[in-house]
């Protein structure tokens, strides 16, 4: 027993010798790796994607093609990283491989005055020149918006297009934000040359000037100012991914899968300014700007399961990739299917801002990975933009597209905040709202003919069917929803009325009205359930009954309740 006891104990020695030797080399790899930096850019091949999907929830991953992965770590992720044994091979961040020179860092052109030949990268503070001189130079469509100051005091910034800009109107709000990772720098030169391009354009492009009359643009040129100027304000050599306290932003939001804190980490400064300007805008569609690989990313990232819009994702991708196709060279933009891709389908991330946007606001948000070279010489810059410019206003146009329209109070005509569902369609979040002051809603939707229920606190649903929807056109539908109580009035609603006949039926049945009525009714069939299985509404009726055809409704006893604006009506119908 005494032999066994010190053997034992050896082995326990020994074992837990080993474990503290593996410890200290990997204390000593950390230390190397991270002694000058927040931030670690490497390489991995992989089996198997599954293991992506994994690793997606320890590290941040940047690409995945065929078996080789890409990715950014700080000090804590790489050591839970390194505790899975691979095979690693750290490399340079893409922005500290040329020179200020190469960036043409801050050389304006001669012809700044009329129009900037964007061939080069801002400074810092000649980026915040260029952001205030758009809005001085056109007050009358361009406002200068502040989201939010980073941990280092810099400034994310937006400007505002439209010819309404300092009030709301019925228009659909649409937003580019780019280079949330701080070293995918295309986007940010690119955003910057279509606010020039937009604001020249108005009342010269008629493209354009129609766009800023049926637009509320927002643009944000760079989402990680910190990180972009990490090397400091007058360059962006030495630009990294993650900002300032090396969170990856983009990591950083709440999932519909994974819940508020993904990546385990505090919301960042960043992310909650994003989070408040998401809260007090209605963004209809948007698209956040990457780099290092070249293709059109929709939701979901964080599901295998299709987004309802899934058709109409794929719609707008491949208008998108196909324009690039036909105005870039050959070889460009042609990751993934051709140029497009369901997120999951490439590689698994959690926390970004595309699926925040999309499921928590009911928009409809994308990403663009623009460029493979996440910093490219600024000579190239101008080829990108010939490359993407024609894209740029195809997706902004997108934002108008489908149905819209104006949600109303059918006696007093004030605007309501409504509910906007297509029914066997919407789920996981994808229906959209109409929003106050203005009552105005936007459904980008897939061609073909839909039926939409409208839902407001305190009036009655109302479902209007075979709504007809054309690609690239609008098919506009106002909708008018009566009060449950009108005027509060308790004996305004008269119950137990003949509202059907025969009565039972086999379905095939005769809407009585009760009244003459010059302004608007509607009618709902509510099951034993409480659920509405049939809405709809007339307008100026002057004969005494309307047809329906309720046949295919299974049999039992339905509660029948008709507004006609001055009486609600209730009664029961019976199918056999």
């Amino acid at each position: 027993m005494i032999k066994y006891y010190f053997s034992a104990s050896l082995f326990f020695l020994l074992l837990f010798a080993g474990t503290a030797h593996a410890q200290n080399n990997k204390e000593t790899i950390l230390d190397e790796l991270f002694m000058n930096t927040g931030e670690i850019c490497f390489t991995f091949n992989v089996t198997d994607k599954s293991e992506v999907d994994i690793l997606t929830k320890i590290i941040s991953i940047d690409n995945f093609r065929s078996h080789e992965v890409f990715a950014y770590a700080n000090r804590n992720e790489f050591s839970r990283f390194l505790d899975y044994g691979y095979k690693y091979k750290v490399v340079p961040h893409q922005a500290s491989l040329m020179t200020d020179e190469e960036l043409n860092m801050g050389k304006i052109s001669k012809d700044n005055k009329s129009r900037t030949i964007w061939n080069f990268y801002p400074t810092y503070q000649q980026y915040l020149d260029f952001m205030a001189g758009f809005a001085s130079s056109y007050p009358d469509i361009c406002r200068l918006d502040t989201i939010g100051t980073t941990n280092q005091g810099r400034l994310l910034l937006a400007v505002k297009i439209s010819d309404s800009v300092n009030y709301e109107r019925g228009v659909p709000q649409f937003m580019y934000t780019s280079s949330i990772h701080g070293d995918e720098l295309t986007g940010f030169i690119l955003m910057m040359h279509l606010i020039d391009s937009l604001l020249t354009g108005y009342n010269n492009v008629p493209r354009i000037t129609d766009m800023i009359r049926n637009t509320k643009i927002y643009i944000n040129p760079l989402a990680n100012p910190d990180g972009t100027y990490h090397g400091g304000n007058n360059t962006v050599n030495g630009a990294w991914r993650y900002n300032s306290m090396a969170v990856d932003i983009n990591r950083n939001y709440p999932d519909p899968a994974d819940g508020p804190h993904p990546d385990g980490e505090s919301w960042q400064t960043e992310t909650q300014a994003f989070m408040a300007f998401a809260g007090n805008h209605h963004i209809v569609s948007s698209l956040n700007f990457h780099g290092g690989a070249e293709v059109f990313n929709y939701p979901w990232d964080t599901w295998s399961k299709l987004n309802a819009d899934d058709a109409w994702w794929q719609l707008v991708a491949r208008e998108y990739a196909d324009t690039v196709h036909a105005f870039g060279p050959s070889n460009y933009f042609r990751d993934e299917n051709n140029g497009i891709t369901n997120g999951y389908a490439w590689y698994r991330i959690t926390g970004g801002r595309q699926d925040y946007h999309t499921y928590f606001m009911h928009g409809r948000e994308s990403t663009l990975e623009i460029s493979n070279t996440k910093t490219p010489p600024a000579s190239q810059l101008i080829n990108f933009w010939n490359y993407n410019r024609r894209s740029f206003l195809n997706f902004i146009e997108q934002a108008n597209f489908g149905i819209n329209g104006q949600v109303t109070d059918t006696l007093t005509g004030e605007p309501l905040s409504a509910k906007v569902l297509i029914a066997s369609h919407d789920f996981d979040s994808s229906w959209v709202h109409s929003y106050l002051p203005t009552g105005w809603y936007f459904r980008p939707i897939n061609p073909g003919s839909w039926s939409l229920t409208f839902t407001s606190p305190g009036y009655f649903p109302k479902t209007i069917s075979n709504v007809q929807v054309i690609n690239r056109q609008t098919t506009r539908l106002n909708v008018k929803l009566i009060p449950l109580n009108i005027g509060g009035a308790e004996n305004q609603i008269i119950r137990n009325y003949p509202l059907v006949s025969p009565n039972p039926s086999d379905g095939h049945i005769r809407l009585n009205i009760p009244e003459n009525t010059g302004s608007d009714i509607s009618v709902d069939f509510i099951n034993s359930m409480g659920s509405v299985v049939f809405s709809d509404s007339f307008q100026s009726l002057t004969n005494t009954f309307i047809p329906l055809d309720l046949s295919r409704f299974p049999g039992g006893i339905y509660l029948v309740r008709l507004n006609t604006g001055k009486f609600v009506y209730e009664g029961k119908m019976v199918i056999k």
